[in-house]
């Protein structure tokens, strides 16, 4: 085991590819699983993570392609991914899931047809209908990577994905200004995660439509969006998965946006989890 930051300690499981996966538990109490979105690392979460802990042990997944656990693969799908949290949960018995972006089409997957978790909470699924999680940025993205343009790549990334208010940014605005707004550490993490970031997105674009297999969801679902967020696509997901999801409530936190669970009100959101996973 490796200890990191604060009482969290380091573990690893082993994938059903033969794939080892890290992850990051702190606190005590009944076992819950937590699937970070793209661009992002367990570390991410750690504030989350810790404002759980006082209530259940919290398992924060190092997901593919980052730090101790090993890498996408040639064969990378979201199935990959969900072998990855079933392998976790195999191994704590964790009955409570919660996954934040993309991390949230993750968990809705590993949740599918699955009885082992009773309790799912998801923060802004990245579930895509008919299209509305654009890919379309991502051919002068790959362009970007080779050419070693990191900060070029992410600007593609970010005006292709972001909140429709940044998308008409000029490049070269977007380029000056994502270094003065994102702190150094988190940048320089974010610019190495990029061809993951690819992949993943690839993945997703994969399960466009998909999203009717959730009738096959029979654990309680709480879906969880910002009303700041900005993007369109979780509106449509959120309310198709209202309609689609057999047992499931959805909660809007008004002044948070798509961080709000990593990056934003992260006590407030934490609450609102465990009084759901504790009812």
């Amino acid at each position: 085991m490796l200890r990191g930051r604060s009482s969290h300690v380091g573990s690893t499981v082993i994938s059903c590819d033969g794939t080892q996966i890290a992850y990051r538990t702190v606190g005590n109490g009944p076992s819950v699983i937590v699937v970070p979105g793209v661009l992002s690392t367990a570390s991410t979460y750690a504030d989350f993570a810790d404002a759980l802990s006082s209530s259940f042990t919290v398992h924060t997944i190092e997901r593919r392609g980052r730090g101790l656990s090993g890498s996408q693969g040639k064969d990378y799908s979201v199935l990959k991914e969900r072998e990855d949290v079933l392998a976790l949960q195999n191994a704590t018995g964790a009955r409570f899931l919660v996954g934040h972006s993309y991390g949230g089409l993750v968990s809705l997957e590993a949740a599918r047809s699955n009885l082992e978790f009773s309790r799912v909470a998801v923060y802004e699924p990245g579930v895509s209908v008919e299209g509305s999680i654009s890919t379309h940025w991502t051919a002068a993205y790959q362009e970007r990577l080779k050419q070693g343009k990191l900060l070029d790549a992410f600007v593609e990334f970010t005006l292709g994905t972001g909140p429709d208010r940044i998308r008409r940014t000029p490049r070269w605005l977007m380029k000056l200004m994502i270094p003065r707004v994102v702190k150094p550490r988190e940048l320089q993490e974010m610019l190495s995660l990029l061809p993951e970031n690819l992949n993943e997105h690839l993945a997703l674009a994969a399960l466009d439509s998909t999203y009717h297999n959730y009738r096959e969801v029979e654990a309680e679902v709480l879906i969880m969006l910002g009303g700041r967020s900005g993007f369109k696509w979780v509106e449509t997901a959120v309310t198709q998965l209202g309609r689609i999801l057999p047992f499931s409530e959805t909660r809007l936190f008004p002044t948070l946006d798509h961080f709000g669970i990593n990056e934003g009100e992260t006590q407030e959101v934490a609450q609102v989890i465990r009084d759901f996973f504790l009812r």
